[in-house]
């Protein structure tokens, strides 16, 4: 890599206190990718999070994506970084072992929005399940067991595709991948213990592969005793969520999928009626001119 571009990024070093004194760097520009490149391809294990947002659109948008190694933390700014193609290399290399909490939503986002399917993946949140037992464990309880610190987590709901970010917005964002591969280490040796390890893992990639999945597999599988209809109608909404990029919940709710399904097996749909179901009528009008045979 080229000295100049490390000096580049040298001043893109973050500066503020930080509970594991690693090293964080900002990545805003594509001009970074060697500099990430470099740092990234040699490393065996990644922890990494995800900040995004899925309040109005189907598919999530990503924000940010923090990745850390055992002595630095990158966090990568999805929205003014436009090519992150050199991620899908780096994140599903098979020797590499990614880590996370609670992989399956962080999975989803990459599979969405920059067409990454991780398959090695481990999961501190279900290895802590087999260690303890018990209700799922949040990432704060997770770090608090292991090292005693209390997480400051009042950047929970905060407004992630706002710029510029703030600095309690990017410690927060550090912080949620700084332990990763400390207590994926510490629950290794327990699990070994227990004989749980390989349990762990194959839940863990369970998991993940969950996000790998088109948004619609994973939801139609919810749906197990519905009739044809309600899974045709299902499907339909998804197919017209996705074109349109809007949440299924946006086109008519769930409470719905029946009586739709019901009128229309029975060719008694009211129209009027059905306007009233969904949303707009320009949706309206789309499933009667799709799904009225």
């Amino acid at each position: 890599m080229q000295k100049k571009n490390i000096l580049i990024n040298l001043l893109k070093k973050l500066s503020f206190k930080f509970k594991k004194k690693k090293d964080i760097y900002l990545i805003d520009s594509d001009d970074d990718k060697d500099f990430l490149i470099f740092y990234l391809e040699e490393e065996n294990f990644l922890g990494l999070d995800t900040e995004f947002d899925w309040r109005t659109t189907y598919f999530p948008k990503l924000s940010l994506l923090q990745i850390s190694t055992s002595n630095k933390i990158f966090l990568i700014d999805c929205v003014k970084c436009k090519n992150l193609n050199y991620l899908k290399k780096i994140l599903e290399n098979p020797k590499k072992l990614i880590i996370f909490h609670s992989s399956r939503s962080d999975t989803t986002v990459l599979n969405t929005n920059l067409n990454i399917k991780i398959t090695n993946a481990f999961d501190i949140q279900i290895a802590e399940k087999y260690i303890y037992g018990g209700d799922v464990k949040n990432y704060g309880t997770i770090v608090k067991n292991y090292f005693g610190i209390e997480l400051d987590k009042s950047e929970t709901n905060s407004n992630w595709l706002k710029r510029p970010f703030r600095e309690d917005q990017l410690s927060y964002a550090a912080g949620d991948v700084d332990f990763l591969i400390d207590i994926y280490r510490k629950q290794l040796k327990i699990l070994n213990k227990r004989k749980d390890l390989n349990k762990a893992f194959e839940d863990s990639r369970r998991e993940a592969a969950l996000g790998n999945e088109d948004l619609y597999v994973t939801r139609l599988k919810k749906l197990k005793k519905a009739s044809k209809n309600e899974k045709d109608i299902f499907l339909w909404r998804e197919k017209y969520a996705s074109k349109k990029n809007i949440p299924p919940s946006h086109i008519f709710k769930d409470k719905y999928l029946k009586q739709l399904a019901k009128e229309l097996s029975t060719n008694d749909l009211d129209e009027r009626n059905l306007f009233n179901i969904f949303k707009n009528n320009n949706s309206a009008e789309a499933f009667l001119n799709e799904m009225i045979k």
